[in-house]
């Protein structure tokens, strides 16, 4: 298969993986914090792909380690807390709008930071989605006084995380197979959450039935949202470009309003109008 077709295939698949992750997170909080939530992710996530791809760890350089650690904490255990903590605060589809900012930060790191090129189209289109963002931010603390839209920062950040990590694959471990990436990450990131899993309640609390059910949805989300979809992500990233691997975030938001729907979950007037703008700006920002 051609790669553009391919990069297509990868682009829809994880659309509707990663878009179903925010609803994902939403069950997962019922019974667990956002520390025990993210630290049972990183967890289950690395002992399924230790399982399957602990031979793909020879391939990793001494060199290339380095890279591997900071593409961990970058791509997946800070944005693993990040998003978790803020879904306890604002609703799961405005979480998956703010996430599909990670092509603006791609653009904005990769140019300053990376050397990546860019046009004045994709600048305006920077500072389009930052104002579509905080539309966002400021009409949902207004109309959802139940819900503290500060923690929309984070998610932010989280999606600034991200925009880290794509880059970082793409300049340093682009000669490495997904797999070798994914189970690379994990291996790294296996000791800290357990560290931090051992700071909660989580031993006195297991054997509730809330907690049990929660630990199936985190199961689900950690072996599909994280270990297959990080494979294929980084493929996305090897054989396209930064920016286009990272604006799988356009389409997140459609798939996480559908399940947010289902779940009672609405957008205000304003609302939708902010997702539009941020969703504008990133096309902007994007295209070539």
């Amino acid at each position: 298969m051609k790669a553009t077709q391919s990069k297509w295939i990868f682009l829809i698949i994880l659309s509707l993986i990663w878009g179903s992750s925010f609803i994902l997170i939403k069950k997962g909080l019922i019974g667990l914090s956002p520390y025990q939530l993210g630290s049972l992710r990183i967890i289950f996530a690395a002992t399924f792909l230790l399982i399957i791809g602990f031979k793909s760890l020879t391939k990793i350089k001494q060199h290339q380690w380095k890279f591997i650690a900071l593409t961990a904490f970058m791509g997946t255990f800070f944005p693993a807390y990040l998003f978790s903590i803020a879904q306890q605060h604002i609703d799961s589809s405005i979480n998956a709008i703010l996430n599909s900012l990670t092509p603006l930060g791609t653009l904005i790191i990769g140019a300053t930071v990376f050397g990546l090129t860019f046009q004045r189209r994709q600048f305006f289109g920077v500072i389009i989605g930052l104002c579509g963002s905080a539309l966002l931010i400021l009409n949902g603390a207004a109309n959802h006084p139940g819900q503290n839209y500060y923690f929309a920062i984070l998610s932010i950040i989280a999606a600034m995380c991200y925009a880290v990590n794509v880059n970082l694959i793409k300049k340093y471990l682009s000669d490495l197979s997904p797999l070798s990436i994914t189970t690379g990450n994990f291996a790294v990131l296996l000791i800290p959450a357990l560290v931090i899993l051992s700071f909660t309640d989580f031993f006195e609390v297991v054997h509730l039935p809330e907690v049990k059910t929660s630990m199936l949805f985190i199961g689900v989300l950690a072996i599909m949202g994280t270990c297959v979809a990080n494979i294929l992500y980084f493929k996305l990233i090897q054989i396209s470009s930064p920016i286009f691997a990272s604006s799988v975030t356009y389409m997140l938001p459609v798939v996480a309003f559908f399940w947010g729907m289902l779940d009672g979950e609405m957008l205000s007037p304003f609302q939708f109008l902010g997702a539009l703008i941020v969703l504008v700006g990133v096309y902007l920002s994007a295209r070539k």
